[in-house]
């Protein structure tokens, strides 16, 4: 007996198969955050403690060399370690100040270090006898300009011994005027900048260090391996390069130890002519891969194909 639904019933029906329908399909929605590109780039927590680590120890140093070179009480302190433009850069610069270019070797790029011109009287004061007495601010004569950038020499020389984990080499270059600095980068470009403040009995002035991008993101990549500690999934990682490695193809030989052979000996060579290697008859072969020799051994025959039987590991004793 077939029976006849109603259309109230044919309704529940459908309405029953679309809600089920619904319920089974997944709920895919696209996730959409706010990013800012300037924020790109920017040095993390953990950089920041590795370059702080890094600078302290360049601070202690030149606070020790310049102490004893100037014969006097003297703190240098890290201020701050921050990502500006090149041109905020050039903007905390003073009207009167000393700007030298400096090369980083073996990068081959050029930073910019600047130095407060009110703590120069005094370090000049001292180097010439006296008892390191502050003068009004004024721009440097000749010879006062050459004991500063003596000075800055120690301190390029110091900054070399710190930074040495990172293999970076300070060498100053020479003073720039303020219309050349801004010609040493491009004013829009991100730059890594350390200030020290160097702390003396008549004066105190800033120590200002601008690097470029690509040395402060070599700088970076290479503190963060250095100090940053084991990156998360660090075993997981390294169990699949280990494992894509055991993959790779290498060519291997087996071949008889090298000989020396006369100039004249191969000159004379023909086929059917007889060639002494000089080996002695129970000299074995030699298994290498990739050129590196790995085991002693000797050709064998296995079925149809030729093998090598294995006496020894390269350079055991015996060998």
């Amino acid at each position: 007996m077939e029976k006849t639904l109603k259309q109230d019933e044919i309704d529940a029906l459908f309405q029953a198969a679309r809600t089920n329908h619904q319920e089974v399909r997944p709920d895919i929605r696209a996730r959409v955050l706010p990013y800012n590109f300037s924020a790109a780039g920017q040095i993390s927590t953990e950089q920041l403690r590795a370059i702080s680590m890094l600078n302290d120890l360049f601070a202690r140093n030149l606070t020790h060399n310049l102490s004893a070179w100037l014969r006097t009480r003297l703190q240098v302190n890290l201020v701050s370690a921050e990502q500006i433009t090149f041109n905020d850069f050039l903007l905390r610069i003073p009207e009167i100040s000393y700007v030298a270019s400096v090369r980083l070797e073996p990068l081959g790029a050029l930073s910019v270090l600047q130095l407060d011109v009110a703590i120069a009287p005094p370090i000049v004061d001292l180097l010439l006898g006296g008892e390191g007495q502050q003068a009004p601010l004024r721009e440097l004569t000749d010879i006062e300009e050459a004991i500063v950038a003596s000075t800055l020499e120690i301190v390029c020389r110091e900054l070399t011994t710190a930074w040495q984990p990172v293999g970076l080499s300070f060498n100053l270059e020479r003073r720039q005027m303020q219309t050349q600095t801004a010609r040493i980068m491009p004013v829009t470009e991100k730059t890594l900048c350390l200030s020290f403040e160097i702390r003396m009995p008549e004066a105190s002035g800033l120590l200002n260090l601008a690097f470029p991008a690509v040395v402060a993101n070599t700088i970076l990549r290479r503190l963060t391996g250095e100090w940053g500690g084991r990156r998360r999934h660090a075993v997981d990682s390294r169990k699949r390069i280990e494992t894509a490695a055991r993959q790779l193809v290498f060519g291997t030989t087996l071949q008889l130890p090298s000989v020396r052979i006369e100039a004249r000996e191969l000159e004379d060579l023909e086929v059917g002519k007889l060639l002494r290697l000089r080996l002695p008859a129970n000299s074995g072969a030699e298994l290498r891969a990739g050129g590196q020799l790995l085991f002693r051994a000797h050709p064998v025959r296995v079925g149809p194909h030729r093998g090598a039987r294995l006496e020894s590991r390269a350079g055991t004793a015996g060998d």
